[in-house]
């Protein structure tokens, strides 16, 4: 048998690949995690899912106290103003508290950080930096970038147009925000700025936000965002920006075709995707050729066509979230230790950290539909929910799908404004095959946002209670 400097290197050190490193480690694999960056932790931690929930929450905080939110409960808050730059800061702490508290993780489990950028010389030989290493089993998990746009080129120093870890990072409110894309990361980083005093108009090809979740939820998010003071301008196309020093100058087209108009802006935010990040890899050198969508293909235990070669994570088939990465990186540890590491892909929760939030997991009605699959949906209003009247956020509902014949819950679809944190019950009970009668007869605590799920259930069979 070969002898390797490792049992186990991964290359990337996001979400599945930190996770995927201390599972092998714990597993009695000698374990290495590549990664070029100056701190651990990916996209997610550094430039995306953290540092975008401090600036979520910041600007609710002022949204509250600047607009009188707090009033309506007596706290009158007067002169409220905006530090844009202790707030930046503040996001700036949390950021650095998560990504050394995985480097402290690494030296806990004994997993060595190689610092550099990762290609393939040979299905067991990676160099990294000036470096060669060897693995006996190599795990890819080098998530995804920004999709660029045609037209449109990003400049985040220039600051003008910028792409969403630009839109992090901006040292003065937008006079007007224009975002190109009305998918998750575009309509949270949009929330933001409009809550610290931008005019923000979301422009979207498709003709609701939100692709790929239920169409009540879409239908319901693109009247709440409007509300809010969000310009919607859906069916739109842009098909170029010029940045000026004062700004932006957007040409835009109706999707299905038809005259030209041009919309200035002082900012853009391009957010309309990403991709796996599988250039660089060098993964000609050992047979490995990305689908037509750039990912690479595995099979259910997350073997790629090439002995010794895995991947989890954005660069692979399926939602790029970071929770699912995660599950995968337990997983791919647990297969290359020999034990049995599965993922349920089929339950695997969502979440926009708006507000309201907005969350759903399995099936939207639409899916079930398509599926041929007989169902029953049960929804509840959040204004009948008790909680949610009392703390004044009862926007939303509740929305639970489930086979008509056997009563097994299909999907769960929620906006309110714990939506993200409501969700995690309903995939609990879609993973163990949960009945919506199992829900509805399961004890909930009150008063608490999470009995309009109870009611919604209940609603399936026709006897909510509040409504």
């Amino acid at each position: 048998m070969a002898d390797y400097d490792y049992d186990v290197l991964i290359i990337g050190s996001g979400p599945g690949g930190y996770v995927a490193a201390i599972r092998a480690a714990q597993l009695g694999l000698k374990t290495a995690c590549a990664e070029s960056r100056e701190t651990l932790g990916g996209t997610c931690l550094n430039v995306g899912c953290i540092p975008s929930k401090a600036l979520l929450h910041g600007s609710e905080l002022y949204d509250e106290a600047a607009n009188g939110t707090l009033a309506k409960f007596g706290v009158i808050a007067e002169k409220v103003s905006l530090d844009l730059a202790r707030m930046q800061a503040e996001k700036d702490t949390a950021v650095k508290e998560l990504t050394g508290g995985i480097e402290y993780l690494f030296k806990k489990n004994k997993v060595d950080w190689l610092k550099g950028r990762a290609a393939f010389q040979d299905a067991h030989t990676v160099r990294v930096g000036d470096a060669a290493v060897t693995a006996k089993n190599v795990v890819i998990a080098t998530g995804s970038s920004v999709t660029p746009l045609p037209g449109v080129e990003v400049d985040n120093a220039a600051g003008r147009i910028v792409d969403s870890t630009g839109a992090l990072a901006l040292a003065e409110v937008p006079e007007h925000l224009v975002v190109i894309g009305g998918g998750v990361i575009g309509l949270e980083l949009g929330s933001v700025w409009r809550r610290l005093g931008a005019k923000v108009t979301v422009v979207e090809f498709l003709g609701q936000l939100l692709p790929g979740m239920d169409g009540e939820v879409r239908k319901e998010a693109g009247k709440v965002f409007a509300k809010q003071g969000m310009e919607l301008r859906l069916s739109t196309k842009v098909t170029g920006a010029t940045a000026t020093g004062a700004g932006v100058t957007l040409t835009l087209e109706p999707a299905a075709g038809g005259a030209s108009e041009t919309l200035e802006a002082s900012h853009v935010l391009v957010s309309i995707g990403r991709r796996p990040n599988t250039d660089g890899l060098g993964l000609e050198a050992i047979g490995l050729a990305p689908n037509k969508r750039g990912q690479i293909e595995t099979d259910p235990q997350f073997r790629t066509a090439v002995d010794g070669v895995w991947a989890i994570g954005d660069v692979i088939p399926g939602p790029m979230l970071a929770h699912k990465a995660e599950d995968e990186g337990i997983a791919v540890a647990e297969n290359i230790a020999g034990q049995t590491g599965i993922v349920n892909h089929a339950v695997i929760p969502s979440v926009v950290y708006t507000m309201p939030e907005i969350a759903g997991v399995g099936l939207t009605e639409e899916q079930a539909k398509e599926a041929g699959k007989p169902i029953k949906v049960g929804k509840f209003p959040m204004a009948g929910n008790s909680r949610a009247k009392t703390n004044r956020d009862t926007t939303g509902f509740v929305k639970v799908i489930a086979d008509a014949e056997t009563d097994r819950v299909l999907g769960v679809w929620i906006i309110a404004s714990v939506a993200g944190t409501m969700i995690a019950e309903a995939a609990l009970a879609m993973e163990f095959g949960a009945t919506s009668e199992d829900i509805a007869y399961t004890s909930h605590a009150h008063p608490t946002h999470p009995e309009a799920l109870k009611e919604a259930a209940m609603a399936v069979q026709g006897k909510p209670i509040h409504i």
